[in-house]
């Protein structure tokens, strides 16, 4: 090696070793950055140059060290695993959360749920049979029909309402991925064209990281990275990111055409065709939005209300037919419906005490059997309160499921981000080591340069007297 060389090599090792220190402060200093991957300068030694024609075989010393990239100590398959769980735990929060609404609607148990109503409905009678001759009591009983229908209108209504508030939350989580997606792919061209150019592109990578696990927490998806730098991003087998071009997503209808009960669909745009979300919240809202008879959680609840209305309609009525009201009419019906609208929501009690049938026909003026007989269908094995009971517990068990697999997938997130942490995350023990090792490669080659410096000095200014 010549002497000029070995300053060459000096100067590639201060290179090196500053360039070292430069990522460890870099890690030192983003240790609390949200998604940031360490980062580590990848080394390797230069060889010796190849022997010449006239070379006489001697050995060559190396040329120093060279600095071939800083790399981003990232896994493509924890990155994957942390994706993954973030959708599943996505899906099964918003059905936690729903059931959750639900269960919160019924207010059971409780002295404001259905069953205390029912309960009131059927004293309310039996008080009114008691009294035969009094307005007092029969005007207590419509109170407690009206109380009654109310709840079971309310609770309706309430559903009606949650189920606008999901369809609208779902909403607001596709134009988040559309424009998550929109800045993949901005993403993807600026990273492509650093990395041509042969730039460090980890720092735009570690974002478009963040923005490919926000996808997945709302859609699911999977993410396959390309030998230029750039992911696809894939939805149902459907590409939603390629490159730099986006193909985006939106909900069947809006919010003013869907109500309760419609269909809503996740679409792709340009061109249309139906989309399938894997996993995550959307797969979730949609799943709850989803008409009774596919198993939508809302849904199925609004017609249990409604089938808890036509239930006590029919076994009221069916008694109160056979009786005679204070008109002295005959098979009038107690409840009675709306048209054109869900059976909660039409289910109407009478506003007159007259049109209240206690006694049978030809009975005398205390006779009370009818009042008798409906005061006692609360106990029967098809009562209504047994109907509700049935539709209060499924709902239980339904929403303390949903619970216990939102803790499950949660806690498998949990996992899955500590996994990724382990491997990708700052170590600030191992970064001050790296540091101080730099540190004193820097000056171990900072003394070879000066020594070498020294050399010549001695060689060029103290050697011979020619020149002088």
């Amino acid at each position: 090696m010549s002497t000029f060389g070995a300053l060459n090599t000096a100067y590639r090792g201060l290179t090196a070793a500053q360039q070292g220190m430069n990522v460890a402060g870099q890690n030192i200093a983003n240790a609390a950055t949200e998604g940031y991957t360490r980062q580590r300068v990848q080394q390797s030694a230069i060889g010796a140059p190849a022997p010449g024609m006239f070379s006489n075989g001697i050995a060559q010393t190396g040329q120093g060290v060279s600095v071939d990239a800083i790399a981003r100590l990232g896994s493509t398959v924890l990155d994957a695993g942390v994706r993954s769980a973030a959708a599943q735990a996505g899906y099964a929060g918003i059905r936690s959360t729903a059931f959750q609404g639900v269960e919160g609607i019924l207010q059971e148990p409780g002295d404001n749920g259905i069953s205390a109503a029912l309960q009131g409905f059927w004293s309310a009678w039996q008080g009114a049979a008691n009294q035969p001759d009094d307005d007092g009591p029969k005007g207590l009983l419509l109170n407690a029909a009206t109380s009654l229908t109310e709840k079971i209108s309310s609770a309706y209504q309430s559903l009606q309402g949650q189920w606008s508030s999901v369809r609208a939350q779902a909403a607001d989580a596709v134009d988040v991925v559309n424009a998550a997606a929109s800045q993949v792919a901005a993403y993807n061209a600026t990273i492509r064209s650093t990395l041509a150019a042969g730039g460090s592109a980890n720092e735009l990578i570690d974002a478009r990281a963040k923005l490919t696990e926000t996808i997945s927490r709302l859609a699911g998806g999977t993410v396959r990275e390309q030998a230029d730098g750039t992911v696809d991003v894939h939805i149902g087998g459907n590409a939603l990111v390629m490159g730099t071009s986006v193909r985006g997503l939106e909900l069947s209808g809006n919010q003013a055409s869907n109500t309760l009960g419609s269909t809503v669909q996740l679409l792709w745009k340009n061109p249309a065709g139906v989309a399938s979300a894997d996993g995550g919240e959307i797969a979730g809202a949609l799943s709850v939005l989803a008409p009774a008879s596919s198993g939508g959680a809302i849904a199925s609840a609004a017609e249990s209300y409604n089938t808890l209305a036509t239930a006590l309609a029919t076994a009221v009525n069916t008694v109160h037919r056979t009786g005679e009201t204070g008109t002295g009419a005959t098979n009038v019906d107690f409840f009675t419906f709306g048209a054109a609208v869900p059976a909660a929501l039409g289910l109407k009690a009478p506003t007159n005490t007259a049109d209240i049938a206690l006694k049978a026909p030809g009975k005398g003026a205390l006779d009370t059997s009818i009042a008798d007989q409906i005061s006692q269908l609360g106990t029967a094995a098809d009562s209504p309160d047994k109907l509700w009971s049935g539709i209060v517990t499924g709902i239980g068990v339904e929403s303390r499921g949903a619970q216990q697999r939102e803790a499950l997938t949660q806690a498998a997130q949990a996992s899955a981000v500590t996994s990724r942490a382990s491997q990708a995350s700052v170590s600030l023990d191992e970064e001050n080591v790296n540091l101080l090792t730099n540190q004193h490669a820097y000056q171990a080659a900072a003394r070879v340069m000066t020594a070498v410096d020294e050399a010549l000095d001695v060689l060029i200014n103290r050697t011979g007297l020619v020149g002088r």
